[in-house]
């Protein structure tokens, strides 16, 4: 008798102290969040309208370009010229020259047919700022690389 009792006393302390684990058939199903879809003109709008504000500063510009390189997607000419004339309200230009990089790296592999319109869509803004491309600059080429030898 006092062994029946002391094994079912085991028995409900072990299910009491160890979590169990109950398979159940689990429906594989992908459910939305079910929030609003944002379009690709009020995405753009609000990031210019972010980029144009009077009191923004050097980190609240950082953390946007942040935001838009960590997204899939090349920003529109029209939110790249908001943040070129932020970046000039806080006096920053080489954040304006990295972020004109970043833009052109995420191009990937269409950079050769994405970059060149990026360019000439912001040309206009680039020169009333007085900014240059990186590629104005020299920061295409490594400044200390050496020559190719297939080259010579």
């Amino acid at each position: 008798m006092l062994k029946s009792a002391s094994g079912t006393l085991v028995n409900v302390l072990k299910r009491s102290l160890l979590p169990t684990t109950r398979v159940s058939a689990v429906i594989p199903a992908r459910l939305s969040h079910g929030g609003p879809v944002e379009s690709d003109e009020e995405f753009d709008s609000r990031y210019e309208a972010f980029f144009n504000r009077k009191d923004i500063d050097g980190w609240e510009i950082r953390k946007g370009m942040n935001d838009l390189c960590g997204m899939d997607l090349v920003p529109d000419p029209r939110i790249i010229k908001a943040a070129l004339h932020a970046c000039r309200r806080v006096n920053d230009y080489a954040l304006a020259i990295r972020f004109i990089e970043a833009c052109k790296d995420k191009c990937g592999n269409k950079v050769n047919e994405i970059y060149p319109y990026i360019i000439q869509e912001i040309k206009p803004t680039l020169t009333e700022l007085g900014i240059e491309t990186p590629e104005e600059l020299g920061y295409d080429k490594p400044e200390l690389a050496l020559q190719n030898v297939y080259e010579i």
